[in-house]
């Protein structure tokens, strides 16, 4: 297996990959940096987010240029202000010791800022479109030395309307000695026109889907109507230990309907979609990475350059129906060698795209069974009976009981003034199982006021995502295809 010490790199940007614990490049890393760092040519990366693309432009593009010019080299172009803000950072922390500076542009803010740093000099400008045709514009920003030009998550520029000014953009580089690296999650028919019209003779490198998913992120299924999506998506909510993950819808419309629901199921939740201004999805991706907000949910446009780590889950709430887009969605979970839960709640409907998505993947999803408000209620019991264990400080309670507690609670089983407080605590959970068999049989018979203090019974032990038995989707088919 390689390593980056094979790619014989400078010595400065060795020690910066070392320093962020980078040893071992990813498949598209191995696939791209023998072909960037060969010598000057147009290139065609495929490969979703998440699989190190940064990295794969980011180690070549840093040995290309000049640390002695101070004049922009290189631009970067991204979909978003998030997706920038993240690249340039990746991008300074590996030139940190070579004296390479990235700059990011981007739009809904002031110039200002800006201005200042393409004055003081930047190496490399990481920027949205629109933003970067402005500074053109302005002749703030000159591209007439720049030996490169990157179109990172290309696909999403263009379905977000960005096509025009890449190609104004391109059309204003120089060509006799700019480089263009396209890198793009899928090769749509307008992402190849733009190629076809402004790459010469360029190579390519496409990073097998197997090797986009994480070896350690764990992909279940649930069969359910339509209907059913919120009482699931709650349930599953509610089971998950320290949730801290996000929800794909298909629509805009979507989005807003399902935060609303959550939202008044008590859930701190958040929505992120192309609706929101640039300050909006500011806020909620500030709120979300600061653990304030655990739940966004969103579209697959606004989801894009989000800079989260340590996602437990990502839940599809809708399938895509781009399936290029599913390992892209799942991919921001178990990352960096870590566990994660991809869950997909799966209508008659879009049944099909399972069999699809595993066509795609070589994976076999895991059919799992729905869980139920038996399995929620014993949950927050669970969590209850962690509480009571670990509370030490109780003697001033008992300080403040008087002649009545001890009355009413004088003649009770432990049992029954155990069940009296759940009852009080979570009024919910047992109003939804009045009709059904008892969530907590009584095992405790002896009166309270005796001293023995029997063991409760086990309640904890409850997975995030219990796994069930589950029969195969397709009993007749191998494993992989």
């Amino acid at each position: 297996m390689k390593t980056f010490a094979d790619y014989k790199l400078s010595e400065p940007l060795s020690r910066a990959l070392a320093e962020q614990g980078l040893t071992t490049p990813t498949p598209i890393q191995q696939a791209a940096l023998p072909l960037l760092l060969a010598g000057p040519v147009d290139f065609i990366g495929l490969a979703a987010t998440g699989t190190g693309k940064t990295a794969a432009f980011g180690i070549p593009l840093l040995q290309k240029l000049d640390p002695a010019d101070k004049g922009v080299q290189a631009i970067v172009l991204c979909p978003t202000r998030e997706l920038a803000l993240q690249v340039s950072g990746q991008l300074n922390l590996l030139g940190k010791h070579m004296g390479i500076k990235a700059l990011p542009i981007y739009g809904g803010t002031g110039y200002k800022e800006q201005l200042d740093g393409l004055k003081r000099g930047a190496h490399i400008v990481v920027g949205t479109p629109g933003r970067v045709i402005d500074h053109i514009g302005r002749r703030s920003l000159r591209l007439k030395d720049a030996k490169v030009v990157v179109l990172d998550e290309a696909d999403e520029m263009i379905s977000m309307g960005f096509k025009e000014d890449l190609e104004k953009i391109l059309g204003a580089t120089p060509r006799e000695h700019c480089s263009i690296w396209l890198f793009s999650a899928t090769m749509s028919a307008q992402v190849r026109r733009v190629a076809d019209a402004y790459l010469r003779h360029p190579k390519t490198a496409q990073v097998n889907k197997t090797e986009m998913l994480s070896a350690t992120v764990e992909q279940l299924y649930y069969n359910v109507r339509e209907s059913e999506k919120p009482g699931v998506l709650c349930n599953i909510l509610e089971l998950a230990d320290d949730f801290y993950g996000l929800v794909f819808c298909q629509t805009k419309a979507l989005v807003v309907d399902l935060a609303q629901h959550l939202s008044s199921k008590g859930y701190k939740v958040d929505s992120l979609h192309g609706d929101k201004t640039q300050d909006e999805r500011e806020r909620t991706m500030r709120a979300f990475r600061d653990k304030k907000t655990r739940l966004p949910v969103c579209t697959d446009v606004a989801s894009r350059g989000l800079d989260v780590k340590d996602l437990t889950h990502v839940i599809n709430y809708s399938l895509p129906r781009e399936l290029e887009l599913y390992v892209h969605r799942i991919g921001r979970t178990a990352r960096s060698g870590k566990a994660g839960i991809a869950i997909s709640l799966v209508t008659p409907a879009t049944r099909g795209l399972v069999n699809r998505v595993e066509y795609l993947t070589k994976v076999r999803l895991t059919e799992g069974k729905i869980p139920g408000r038996r399995e929620v209620a014993a949950k927050k019991v669970a969590k209850v009976l962690s509480r009571f264990e670990a509370q030490k400080d109780y003697q001033r309670a008992v300080d403040m009981l008087g002649a009545d507690w001890e009355r009413v609670a004088g003649d009770m089983t432990l049992g029954e003034v155990i069940g009296r407080f759940l009852m009080v605590l979570l009024p919910e959970v047992f109003e939804q199982h009045q009709a059904e068999t008892p969530l907590m049989r009584p095992h405790y018979e002896r009166p309270l006021t005796q001293n023995r203090r029997p063991a409760p019974h086990a309640t904890a032990g409850h997975r995030a995502i219990p796994a069930h038995p589950h029969k195969p989707a397709h009993p007749h088919r191998k494993a992989g295809h």
